[in-house]
């Protein structure tokens, strides 16, 4: 089985000048569309957390306690919280109140950040690099005690007891990953992974990374803990959708070369830059009709093992963006569902 997720970054299009989109619709669009996924058969929503930008998602947390109360079935969660920008006994402290406030569907996910955000903080990516690492460190070490003492570079505490406890006993862990070296430190915490951008030969590298370093500490994974992330033009016609998305690619293609005159348009809001280490690869653009879709889904996900899919299904909450959810749902994922994954 694959499980389809709504990968979110609420874009804040056209933010700026007369015709500037009000923050107050961008939120409204948003929960309405929210609240309707807990009907359509999604397995839940990733949000993601952007700063300085083009995204109204500085703090996902905020956005799992706005729906928590009016979705009933959706797994809600982070891809993910930037830990280096955060105390991390608040990080603890919000996961503990929203597993509560969300009847226990929380997913925890964790990234380090985009290095072009970071940046205007100060954050050097060394000190970047290891704040995530200790919060980390922390995060694992509360999830498995209530009073927890720590002594690194960054943060120094004995003793801490750090409430409310989470309501699951053991709340899913999610990180994102770019390389293997990163895929192997979280195969060795037991936190599930997801990528984006990269081929799937690359991705499969990665995934087997994981995969290699669970089987030496004894950590019994499967497609389950593996996810990818994609964007997903999809529409009726083959045509309309192969047009959404070669618009999307060609945009895409222009931010990386950095003209800053298509930001407002870009589909990847947190591609990587040039010299970053990794690129934007042709499989990352999904495209076609419903059974098209699926195909390509299936077939990335069984080349690679990954058991979900975290989909990217348009930019700004709008007509078009409401119907691809809709074609989504009721044509695509009850064959994801359906689709057997095997361990590579």
């Amino acid at each position: 089985m694959i499980k389809p997720w709504i990968f979110e970054f609420l874009y804040a299009l056209a933010d700026q000048g007369a015709e500037a989109t009000p923050p107050t619709a961008v939120f409204d669009k948003g929960i309405a569309l929210w609240k309707r996924l807990d009907e359509l058969g999604f397995e839940g929503i990733f949000f993601s957390e952007h700063h300085f930008g083009l995204s109204y998602s500085p703090s996902p947390n905020l956005l799992i306690a706005a729906i928590a109360r009016s979705t009933t079935r959706l797994r809600l969660g982070t891809m993910g919280v930037v830990l280096p920008l955060y105390q991390p006994w608040r990080v603890l402290e919000e996961i503990g109140m929203l597993d509560h406030l969300t009847g226990g569907r929380l997913e925890i996910g964790c990234a380090s950040g985009v290095p072009q955000e970071l940046i205007q903080t100060g954050i050097s990516p060394e000190e970047n690099r290891g704040r995530f690492d200790e919060t980390l460190q922390i995060l694992d070490a509360w999830l498995a005690e209530p009073i927890i003492s720590h002594h690194g570079q960054y943060y120094n505490f004995d003793n801490l007891r750090v409430v409310p406890r989470p309501l699951q006993p053991s709340p899913p862990k999610w990180t994102t990953v770019v390389s293997p070296a990163s895929a192997t430190k979280s195969a060795g915490r037991r936190s599930k992974i997801c990528t984006a951008f990269e081929s799937v030969a690359r991705i499969k590298e990665i995934f087997d990374a994981y995969r290699n370093e669970a089987d030496r500490v004894g950590f019994a994974c499967g497609a389950d803990h593996l996810a990818i992330r994609r964007n997903v033009s999809i529409a009726a016609s083959e045509s309309e959708a192969q047009e959404r998305s070669q618009i999307a690619r060609e945009v895409a293609a222009k931010v990386l070369a950095g003209d800053p005159r298509v930001q407002h348009s870009s589909p990847l809001l947190d591609a990587p830059k040039p010299g970053g280490g990794f690129s934007v690869h042709a499989d990352e653009f999904i495209a076609g009709t419903p059974a098209q879709v699926a195909e390509q889904i299936i077939a990335q996900c069984r080349s690679t093992g990954a058991g979900h899919i975290l989909a990217i299904l348009g930019r700004a909450v709008d007509e078009h963006r409401i119907r691809a959810v809709e074609l989504f749902a009721e044509q695509v994922i009850p064959v994801l569902r359906r689709a057997e994954i095997a361990r590579q």
